[in-house]
């Protein structure tokens, strides 16, 4: 049965930067690996590490179809952006005709979920140009996108 992640237990999660993710990473392997891992959402710890790294790498790749909502809701979103990057993102937001309401959450094991993340996170430490902006939010300068996606982490691995 499918937990509704608006309500779900939800811990508060701040990070500050990459390497902090990167912290973040290696807890959560080693909490898994010796058994000690709580999660309360419903994706595993690789689809949730693949999902951020996917979401991560489609500045680099390109963005999967269908990821540009209609120009009201990027109207929107663009307002909300820099509160996001505040405040952090709204849980249990699904994209409309998408199929589970994201893109991405393949299932992985943690141990490639985390190397796919730590290698995105890689290219966004060493400042990588991007090729692609973001269909609904546009483009970010390099700080504000780091930001952003650090918001995006802790949303999922508060669950």
């Amino acid at each position: 049965m499918l937990v509704d992640t608006r309500k779900a237990d939800h811990r508060k999660l701040r990070l500050t930067t990459v390497d902090e993710l990167l912290g973040e990473i290696d807890r959560i392997v080693a909490a898994e690996k010796a058994g000690k891992l709580r999660r309360t959402g419903n994706w595993t710890t690789g689809q949730i590490f693949g999902h951020l790294a996917s979401w991560m790498s489609f500045a680099y790749e390109g963005f999967p179809p269908r990821s540009k909502p209609p120009f009201f809701i990027r109207w929107l979103l663009k307002k909300k952006k820099l509160q996001y990057i505040r405040d952090g993102m709204p849980r249990g937001v699904k994209i409309p005709g998408v199929p589970g309401g994201t893109h991405a959450t393949d299932d992985l094991t943690t141990e490639e979920g985390a190397r796919r993340l730590r290698t995105v996170l890689q290219r966004m430490k060493n400042r990588e140009p991007v090729k692609f902006h973001s269909p609904a939010f546009g483009e970010m300068e390099h700080d504000e996108r780091i930001a952003f996606q650090l918001r995006h982490a802790e949303c999922h691995l508060g669950y």
